[in-house]
């Protein structure tokens, strides 16, 4: 360990910043929410440090760093010292050296008694990341990646699990099943829900029910109960998924996965946890739903987390609703996380949008998949609409659907695009008429996962292709002139 990890105490206190450039006043930004008395020394002071000047949060001494003038002021707790100047930078650190303060020279580790991190703010929570000063670059990187995983509410479940740490000791006597409760607490929906204000009662309950099922097990000896994620995997890309949805796969203890969901989602659980594919295709049902609701039931009263993960997002004909109406029965806690809708992730990667101010200004999702006794669509309504027609399980009924909407008045030679495997490496867009769509999808023997969008927005794809064809062109161009002169021979670029 190159250095001490460690939380300082500097509200009140006095602090020194060298230099009144950027570097210097995001320095002195950490001591102003450090709550340090900060003062300043430089000859002038830029823009961000002007700020904090005018705000009443530092003092300034309009002067270059002097022995003389550290004299005359009160000794600092810590000093840093960022200034372009080297020779003032290595003054300050001589003198802090022999008055025996901590000093940092910014960025020159050989001149520094202490390195500040990189700091994600939960407050009262906070997370530092160093490199031991090797790579303040890498160390962002990686408070970027940790920035994704902590929820912004961090505050409010610190302030909620404060308020509890007596009512836990005094209900459990064990500390390790204190530790334990802790443990499964932090580590379930209750820290998701307690982030939210509009959900703080209800993870206030939560923490309840389980000291409560805590106190239950230390005495008798029952087993707590578990909970359900139904987390929308999005369309195929893996880096379609939220982080929230990242988070939550990574802490389930069983993962009950769908034909949709890709290997690539699939390996971001965790290594031990129990997988379960419970896929549908056409006409080939491995799970029914009913069972499937059930098997989620089940999994979380034997007191397991349980990572629902479904293609695209699981309240657009993902069944969704029905899965949790059980959970919500049965008392059993859950969370619903949104995930990219096939219609917003295929069409983005295809290069053109769902609504477009010349074209259409609203946009309608509609299920091809139609079983015996389901509504029917509503083909004369889609075509007076003027909206972008997104068929979602369409690629069966494709010609029920082109019939359809010739029929109520939509133009043969609307635009319809049919998207392979969307947003996947491997996707494929075949645009053609309203009138060629069945037959193509015959021809090229297309089958599913695909999905189906009719509208007039399909053609800002080619102007886009063309658009991007022009500029390469232009490109080349401006290579092959560059190329020219630099092949140029010696004499004629002289005479020039």
């Amino acid at each position: 360990m190159d250095y001490l990890p460690i939380f300082m105490n500097i509200k009140g206190q006095p602090c020194l910043i060298v230099g009144g450039g950027a570097v210097a006043a995001r320095k002195a930004d950490l001591f102003i929410k450090a709550g340090a008395k900060v003062t300043v020394i430089a000859p002038l002071l830029k823009e961000e440090m002007q700020r904090h000047l005018q705000l009443g949060k530092i003092e300034w001494i309009e002067a270059g760093f002097d022995r003389e003038l550290m004299c005359a002021l009160p000794k600092p707790k810590l000093v840093i010292s960022a200034t372009d100047e080297q020779a003032v930078n290595e003054a300050v650190y001589e003198y802090c050296r022999q008055q025996q303060i901590e000093v940092n020279v910014a960025d020159q580790t050989e001149y520094c008694d202490f390195i500040l991190p990189a700091i994600i703010e939960r407050e009262p929570m906070t997370v530092a990341v160093s490199t031991g000063g090797r790579s303040p670059v890498l160390a962002r990187v990686m408070k970027a990646r940790l920035e994704s995983l902590l929820p912004q509410g961090l505050s409010a479940v610190t302030d909620l699990v404060g308020r509890y740490r007596n009512a836990v000791k005094k209900t459990l006597q064990d500390a390790e099943n204190r530790k334990r409760f802790w443990e499964k607490l932090l580590d379930s929906t209750f820290i998701d829900k307690a982030s939210r204000l509009e959900s703080s009662g209800e993870a206030e309950a939560i923490l309840q029910q389980k000291l409560q099922a805590a106190r239950l097990e230390e005495q008798d000896g029952l087993n707590e109960v578990g909970e359900v994620y139904l987390i929308g995997a999005g369309p195929g890309d893996p880096e379609l998924m939220t982080f929230k949805a990242l988070r939550l796969l990574q802490q389930a203890d069983v993962v009950v996965y769908d034909r949709l969901v890709s290997t690539e989602i699939l390996d971001m659980a965790r290594r031990e946890a129990e997988r379960i594919y419970v896929g549908k295709k056409d006409k080939w049902h491995r799970v029914p739903q009913s069972r499937i609701n059930r098997m989620l039931l089940e999994l979380a009263q034997q007191g397991k987390k349980v990572a629902r993960l479904k293609g695209g997002d699981p309240y657009i004909f993902g069944r969704g609703a029905e899965e949790v109406e059980l959970l919500a029965e049965h008392g059993i806690d859950f969370q619903v996380v949104p995930g990219i809708t096939a219609a917003a992730g295929c069409t983005a990667y295809a290069d053109f949008p769902l609504t477009h101010r010349d074209y259409a200004h609203s946009v309608s999702f509609v299920t091809g998949h139609q079983k015996e006794g389901d509504q029917a669509i509503d083909y004369a309504r889609l075509a007076q609409s003027g909206d972008t027609m997104v068929f979602y399980m369409g690629v069966k009924n494709a010609a029920e659907i082109q019939q359809g909407l010739l029929a109520h008045g939509v133009s043969p030679q609307m635009p319809a695009a049919i998207i392979e495997r969307g947003t996947r490496l491997d996707q494929k867009v075949t645009v053609v008429t309203l009138a060629e769509l069945a037959g193509t999808i015959r021809r090229q023997k297309i089958q599913p996962p695909a999905l189906l969008v009719i509208g007039e927005v399909v053609t800002v794809r080619e102007k886009l292709h063309a658009l991007k064809r022009q500029a390469l062109e232009r490109q080349a161009k401006r290579a092959d002139i560059e190329r020219s002169d630099r092949q140029e021979e010696p004499w004629t670029r002289l005479a020039v």
